[in-house]
């Protein structure tokens, strides 16, 4: 077999984002390097230098590797879009600040997916759900006999954020209220027209709540 070397510029010590991928799954699943190594079918110190490379050789090797931390070859070589945030550094120089309301507001009205935190019968619990913002509330479609419906008449928190993997930046935004049954049938006729009515879950949801917020704040993480 022949391997290509590949020149770097690195330091010495220095790792690529394919090393700290595969270091940072090896202690999610509690393995050694050895371990790790035993699982791929390799020898510790080819496993080394395949990481080192980024993967530029021996695909059989690296789906091996891909395999053995239990991870697809998409999810391991490439830093995508749509993978789990969290997993970058810090920016060089990060800052936050506190968002006003309005910003608040601003950045609800940009997303339809949300968080709803509520008390159950078995404890607390967060559920997804599609939501829309109406006239600074926030409303969201439910069925009768699920857990979201409990919510009617309670005080609950919502949270809705972004992150931006790449760039190591987001934000956050948290409303508690009080939240409430929406009966009225003209309020019904134009929220179902409203962005986010349909529900991704399916189903019949015919139960429609509104948040009422007594307080909304909000975070932003961003790389000075």
């Amino acid at each position: 077999m022949s391997i290509n070397h590949r020149h770097t510029d690195s330091a010495p010590g220095q790792v690529g984002g394919l090393a700290r991928r595969i270091e940072l799954r090896r202690r999610q699943l509690g393995l050694t390097h050895e371990g790790l190594a035993a699982r791929a079918r390799m020898a510790p110190r080819y496993l080394l230098y395949l990481a080192e490379t980024e993967g530029e050789f021996d695909p059989d090797a690296f789906q091996r590797v891909a395999t053995a931390l239990e991870l697809s070859t998409a999810d391991l070589l490439d830093e995508r879009a749509d993978a789990p945030p969290g997993r970058s550094p810090a920016a060089p120089h990060p800052g936050s600040m506190k968002l006003s309301p309005r910003a608040c507001w601003d950045r609800l009205g940009t997303h339809g997916i949300g968080r709803i935190g509520l008390s159950t019968a078995s404890g607390p619990a967060i559920i997804p759900v599609n939501y829309t913002v109406d006239d600074r509330t926030v409303v969201f479609r439910t069925a009768a006999d699920s857990g979201t419906a409990a919510t009617v008449d309670t005080e609950v928190a919502f949270e809705v954020d972004l992150v931006d993997e790449r760039l190591s930046e987001g934000w956050s935004v948290l409303i508690v209220g009080r939240a409430e049954h929406v009966g009225e049938p003209a309020a019904l006729r134009r929220l179902a027209e409203a962005p986010g009515a349909a529900p991704w879950a399916g189903g019949r949801r015919d139960l429609v709540i509104r948040v009422v917020p007594t307080r909304i704040t909000g975070r932003l993480v961003y790389a000075a």
